[in-house]
This record gives C-alpha cells, structure tokens and sequence, in this order.
C-alpha cells in the first residue's frame, strides 16, 4: 500500500472587499437536475454504496498509519464485488449482503438498478469525460454458469472472455484493458505472471476527468503554507482565480463544507475541513451516509476567492483485511468455505484478493482521476475567510444522484512515496 502525493490542497477562501464582484465568465449551461428521476431501486443502490463508501473508507483508515493520504474510488470497488456478489451463494452470499449494505434489496434490484446507473452517469454531463467500465477474465478450464455470464454482461456491461492464464501475454492482455479504460491512469492491477491459484478476475475501471466550471489562473499559482496534523508546516503551490467565484459552504460545528463544480455543474469537489488540524481522524471517524448527506443537502451559494493548490495522488492496497472486517471473511480463500456456485457449479471458488488502485491529478483546468478494482477468483482448495490549510477528506461526487466516485484524505500534501 502506498502514496504518491504533489504538492496537494489548501483551498484559501476569501470574501473580497465591498465593490469587487465576481467576473464575467463562460460556462456551460448548468444542470440542475437528472435527466429522468431516480427509480426507487436506484435511490435504494446509491445510499447502499455510499454506506459501503464511508464504512471502506473508515476501515482503511483505521488500518493506515495515522499520517498517511488516503484516495480510494468506493464505487469501483463496490461494482467490483457487486459482479461477485451475483455468483454468491449461501453464508458468502448472506456476509456480501450485509458487507455491500445491500440488506433489504433483492438481486435483481442490485443488478436493475447498476444497470440504469451505469447509464445515467455516462453521458450526464458533456464537458465531463466519464468512463465506467467491467469485464470478467477466465481460464478456460474454468466453467461459469450461464447466469453469471448473463448478468455480467446484461446488467454490468462487462466484457466476459476466456484466456488462458499461462501464456505470457495474459497478465499483459488483462492489464492492457485497465490502462485502455482509464486512459492510461491505471497502467496495471494484476500481477504479471498472473498467479497459479486464480482461475478469474472481476474488474471495474473507472475514469474521470472534468474542467473546473471556474478555471484557476496559472500565472497566480505561489506557494502557500499547509499545517499538518502535529502542527508542523510544510509549503505547497497554491492556485486562484484572482477574482470571486461560486460555489457552495456550510459551516456545520468544527466541519466547513466546500464544493467546487465541474463543468455544468452535476459533478463537483466536496472538501470537508476540520477546524483544528488534529481534527482530521474524529472527522473520518465520525463520517456517515446520513451526516455526508446532511451537509451536501445544506450547502449554500457564496462568491469568494479561492486558492487550491495543484496536487497529484496515487494510492493502492489490497482490500481483503478491511472487507473480512466488514463482515464477509467467508468470501475469502483463507476462510477454506467460499462460495460462489451460482459462478460455477463446483461451488468451490473463493476470492483470492481484492487488489485497488486510484490516482487523481487537480490542476489549474480541472481534475483527472482514475481507478481500478481486480477481484481475485480462486479454488477454496486454495468563516468569512477560510483556509483549507491543514488535513482534510474530500470526495469527488455526482451532485444530482448523490454518488460518490471518488473518497480521500489529506495528511501531508508534500508526502511523496509509493506503492
């Protein structure tokens, strides 16, 4: 598991002195609503995933050293092993359910409802490239059952094909995909050879990239002090504008609540900021679907000057220890009792790993980012003014629908390492 952090955020907001008004600006006509209502089973699979969003989140967190950055993309993950969770049966089947937040929802309200999300958020907004995509990779000695097969590719859209795991060129094929979908973000998930015990992967690759509706100037981008939690200082490069721009701020106790929009506005940059810098870790502890929901829903419009400095992340770890914490260690191969038959009839599968990368690149123009999230299959055998200067978590979100793509933390905005 590791980092790769540039000079990452501090976002300085400033309420301009009487007489400066904000500039005239181009941009797109916004959206400010869907194109169709949420059906009830979509609303149902948002909420579930944002739930799965803040408890993964919380999890890893909890897991990392207490200083390190964190960017996950929680809706990778969750179609990842929302494929699985079509091939699952019995206790693996029941363990998934709880771990997803899918409790209450049949299997074909989860599978219903990926599909019309899915299609939803591609094409939502055309200032902003989005791409999500799914495939399932296979050895051929290895039989799936038709209705897996089926709902892969009906309801997630994934490509299915078999190959054969020992040649070479698989690990090279596979990863190639990945790096294609995420337009070269995520050069590679799976290892190379790819290993002996795994007869299958499920990957979800995700890709975004957006203009700010507010571009920064890059002529005023200067250095500018971020306070870490233990109180030390570091510098990193600050952008602005130079002028007043819109966007949304809460003020809810010790948390302020920024957003900055994207393009027409249906995605934006959620940026929740502790009032002291030691409050980074009560505030991701404290994090949940219903407060998340809370804030977003009260966010009003402000004009003011922002600063945000140019960051570039890069994170990947394995998953398996924070989901086996969640509550699905039966899924695992190590637990000796997966099951996933209605995946192949042997009934004999399990997940070797779960493996997720994410990278994530805010600049003067915009945002770039990018994730990946390979599933192992395996034999069981086997104020006025604020200042964004110290930790912070951030999300990248659908304002409309309310999903959230994209979920990080920010200790030390000068950290550099590596995975």
């Amino acid at each position: 598991m590791g980092t790769h952090v540039g000079p990452l955020l501090a976002v300085a907001l400033g309420v301009l002195g009487a007489g400066c008004r904000e500039a005239p600006i181009t941009a797109p006509r916004p959206i400010t609503s869907l194109p169709r209502a949420l059906g009830a089973g979509e609303s149902g699979l948002i909420g579930a995933d944002n739930r799965f969003a803040f408890k993964l989140f919380g999890e890893i967190a909890r897991r990392a050293g207490p200083d390190s950055n964190l960017f996950i993309s929680p809706l990778s993950a969750a179609m990842a092993l929302g494929m699985a969770y079509d091939g699952a049966a019995g206790t693996t089947q029941a363990e998934m359910q709880r771990a997803l937040e899918l409790t209450g929802m049949t299997l074909d309200d989860v599978n219903q409802s990926y599909r019309s999300l899915i299609a939803l958020l591609r094409g939502l907004d055309p200032g902003v490239a989005f791409t999500l995509a799914n495939s399932v990779w296979y050895r051929p000695s290895l039989t799936l059952t038709p209705e897996f097969v089926d709902a892969a590719q009906t309801y997630f859209g994934a490509r299915v094909q078999s190959l054969d795991f020992a040649t070479p060129t698989a690990a090279p094929t596979i990863n190639g995909w990945v790096s294609d979908q995420t337009r070269g973000k995520i050069p590679a998930i799976v290892p190379d050879p790819v290993p002996d015990d795994v007869v299958a992967y499920l990957i979800n690759a995700i890709y975004f990239k957006g203009d700010w509706t507010m571009r920064f100037d890059p002529a005023r981008t200067t250095p500018g002090p971020f306070t870490l939690a233990n109180g030390a200082q570091t510098s990193v490069p600050m952008m602005t504008h130079g002028r007043t721009v819109t966007i949304g701020l809460l003020h809810d106790g010790d948390v302020t609540v920024l957003d900055l929009p994207y393009s027409a506005g249906a995605f934006t940059m959620t940026i929740a900021l502790p009032r002291q810098p030691g409050g980074i870790d009560s505030l991701v502890a404290g994090l949940t679907e219903e407060r998340w929901n809370r804030w977003t829903a009260a966010l009003d419009s402000a004009a003011l000057e922002v600063h945000l400095p140019k960051f570039t992340l890069r994170y990947a770890l394995t998953l398996n220890d924070a989901l086996k914490a969640m509550g699905m260690p039966s899924a695992f191969c190590d637990s000796g009792h997966g099951d996933f038959a209605r995946m192949n009839p042997s009934g004999q599968l399990c997940i070797t790993d779960v493996r997720h990368k994410a990278f994530v690149d805010v600049n003067e123009e915009g945002t770039e980012a990018a994730a990946a999230t390979a599933v192992g299959i395996g034999i069981v055998s086997l104020p006025p003014s604020v200042v964004v200067d110290r930790p912070f978590v951030f999300a990248i979100r659908e304002r409309l629908s309310g999903t959230i793509l994209f979920l990080g933390r920010v200790m030390n905005p000068a950290a550099v390492s590596g995975p």
